[in-house]
């Protein structure tokens, strides 16, 4: 009886969780790195609403509040949305370790939150995502430099930036498969 009721709600549910799926993927960038981390370029208030009916429980944004694909009021349309918010700041052109020491404290105080991290394009989401995952959750550098270069090359200024957090962890960024060449700037 429970197999029959179980296997009928399936049917109903999947159709949806899979249309969320689809719409996730709409979102600029959208990158899966587990089952509670993901990054993005920005998302609009809408798929907002389809990052927490994916069960996201937090949004972390790494750009400036007024480059002009930014959404008005983000922080309030994601509070109203049930789900936690924090924001910093990350200059494009002069990204600081403080920045990804800010976002990795974030993200270890919720280590279990299913979380969205995101800015304009995902250069600078998916980068300290690269950084997350290899300092903190044990990932090889190569599989992580794999999923770094399926967004984007960084160039002179991220690598340098790159190198310089791996060094503070004692973590050597190349590998037999790594491409470390910087992108034009």
């Amino acid at each position: 009886m429970l197999k029959a009721i179980f296997s009928s709600l399936l049917l109903v549910c999947a159709p949806a969780l899979l249309a969320t799926a689809a719409d996730l993927d709409e979102i600029s960038n959208f990158r899966v790195y587990s089952p509670q981390f993901a990054s993005s370029g920005q998302p609009t208030a809408k798929q907002l609403k389809l990052v927490r009916d994916a069960g996201y429980e937090r949004v972390i944004y790494l750009a400036f509040t007024n480059d002009h694909t930014a959404i008005d009021d983000e922080d309030g349309t994601v509070k109203e949305l049930g789900m936690d918010y924090a924001h910093i700041a990350v200059d494009f052109g002069n990204p600081m370790s403080n920045d990804f020491y800010a976002f990795a404290g974030v993200m270890r105080t919720g280590p279990a939150q299913k979380t969205l991290l995101h800015c304009q394009v995902n250069f600078r989401a998916s980068t300290f995502s690269f950084l997350y995952r290899t300092i903190y959750e044990g990932v090889d550098v190569a599989d992580a430099k794999e999923d770094l270069d399926s967004v984007w090359k960084p160039n002179s200024t991220w690598q340098g930036f790159i190198f310089d957090v791996l060094e503070d962890f004692d973590i050597d960024p190349n590998c037999d498969v790594c491409d470390w060449k910087a992108a034009e700037d």
